[in-house]
């Protein structure tokens, strides 16, 4: 995960403003501003003006990226974030006639990993670190 960036830093540096949160993030201040008002970011410290983000705020919002970018919706980023263990997060069955988005990986010829990017919590990043490491080790076996 990113730290802050000594760059933006503001006179304490423990806290940081909006803009310089949006900056740190690579988020605009209007998204910041939605996921606070649907609870998916702790409320800032402060009174409006002299509202101050921490380090957790700077987590809570590279978290909520990190998890669009492996695919999963804001509605599914909300319920995880609201859980008290997000790792005891129960996923109903899928019904039949459900429809559901699944990455599905060749990794040799007859053997494919299907992911629910929505039930691992894994991005796209860590996704293709383990079908490379799976693709490796099917080698290694096949020797």
């Amino acid at each position: 995960m990113k730290s802050i960036d000594p760059n933006v830093q503001s006179q304490d540096s423990s806290s940081l403003t909006l803009e310089q949160l949006s900056i740190a993030t690579d988020t605009p201040l209007r998204t910041i501003r939605f996921y606070i008002q649907k609870g998916m970011v702790d409320r800032p410290l402060g009174a409006r003006k002299s509202a101050r983000y921490s380090e957790k705020h700077l987590e809570q919002v590279l978290t909520i990226r990190k998890w669009q970018g492996a695919g999963m919706s804001l509605e599914a980023i909300h319920r995880l974030l609201n859980e008290e263990s997000p790792q005891q997060q129960q996923y109903p069955e899928p019904e039949p006639g459900q429809v559901r988005v699944v990455s599905h990986i060749t990794l040799c010829r007859g053997i494919d990993l299907v992911v629910d990017p929505q039930q691992s919590g894994l991005t796209s990043q860590q996704l293709r670190q383990l079908s490379s490491s799976l693709a490796d080790l099917l080698e290694q076996v096949k020797g």
